[in-house]
């Protein structure tokens, strides 16, 4: 063996050993905090009575049945539960706002939890009570703020009389209105957060960066009925520049994930008696992935979160689909 030979092989067990050193103590915790966080999708189905389904996938494709519920309604006029819409704090703590009413609720829902299955007080928001005429409160939708450190809840409402009629009866003129919060005790005054002069419900708030959101929107008017985004330098906008449709008529409830610069927008496409998603990198071109993402029947929308798998076992446990011990 020449002097080069040996000189390689020795080479090559410093490299193999370098690889089989055990890592540092932060790096092991942040693979191991990659391997264990999964997504974690709230949702709601028929009859809206019943309360919080979930479902989670380890990669925002194939979505695993959890059941339910977990969290029977139990506030506001009708006792629903629709569009359950959560987002973890910086404290870990995931908290939860739900539409109540169909008609005639003037507020939402509100409960926090650190695992989904062991739930605070459920709480009624009356966010439009100061408004006597309100119609609905539909779909509340949770954004953590980071910059503010504050949480974000914007909803639709219909106030007859209160903007142009449009295409729209007055009792289905919607606009979406917010509230700002730090410890779900305290809330802002109630304004208005977008009028785009059309009947607007089910948006959702997306970061890019600094400065650069997005807001994706479902236009309610009666020949559309479907998605589109607007552009703003806050996430309280002023939202503008708004799209063409993205999506099919008879669409609503989006809800998006980010992965490595491509965001995935997940729909309920009720027209089509299906659940839907298209793939886009810049919110101007969207293709369509409803063909590869499964879905458990009967889903509804909701959010996507992301949770640890301790978090999912211990859904797991008590999930009703769960097999059960036989008694002997």
């Amino acid at each position: 063996m020449n002097t080069y030979t040996l000189r390689n092989i020795v080479f090559g067990l410093m490299l193999f050993c370098l690889a089989c050193q055990p890592q540092t103590e932060e790096a092991s915790q942040e693979n191991t905090q990659e391997v264990e966080e999964v997504y974690l999708f709230t949702s709601f189905r028929e009859p809206a009575t019943d309360g919080l389904y979930l479902a989670y996938s380890e990669d925002g494709y194939e979505w695993q049945d959890l059941g339910g519920p977990y969290l029977a309604p139990q506030v506001g006029p009708s006792k629903l539960m629709r569009d359950p819409s959560v987002v973890r704090g910086p404290d870990g703590r995931y908290h939860m706002v739900w539409t109540t009413d169909w008609r005639g609720g003037d507020g939402f829902g509100y409960a926090s939890t650190t695992d989904f299955v062991n739930w605070s007080e459920q709480q009624f928001i009356p966010v439009m009570d100061h408004e006597p005429e309100v119609v609905n409160v539909w779909a509340p939708e949770i954004y953590y703020d980071e910059v503010e450190d504050r949480f974000i809840i914007i909803w639709a409402s219909t106030i007859p009389h209160r903007f142009e009629k449009g295409e729209e009866d007055e009792d289905n003129n919607h606009r979406m209105y917010y509230v700002t919060t730090k410890d779900f005790e305290t809330f802002s005054e109630t304004k208005l957060f977008i009028d785009p002069e059309f009947s607007i419900i089910d948006a959702v708030i997306v970061k890019r960066e600094a400065e650069d959101y997005v807001l994706v929107l479902k236009d309610n008017t009666r020949p559309n009925r479907n998605l589109k985004v607007a552009f703003g330098p806050s996430p309280l906008g002023p939202f503008e520049n708004i799209s063409d449709p993205f999506s099919e008529f008879l669409t609503e409830g989006p809800t998006i994930i980010e992965q490595d610069g491509e965001w995935l927008i997940f729909f309920d496409s009720y027209g089509a008696k299906k659940y839907d998603a298209v793939s886009t990198t810049d919110f101007k071109d969207f293709r369509p992935i409803g063909d590869q993402i499964n879905f458990p029947e009967g889903h509804k929308h909701g959010t996507i979160t992301t949770v640890s798998n301790d978090v999912i076992q211990k859904i797991n446990a008590q999930s009703p689909l769960a097999p059960k011990e036989e008694e002997e």
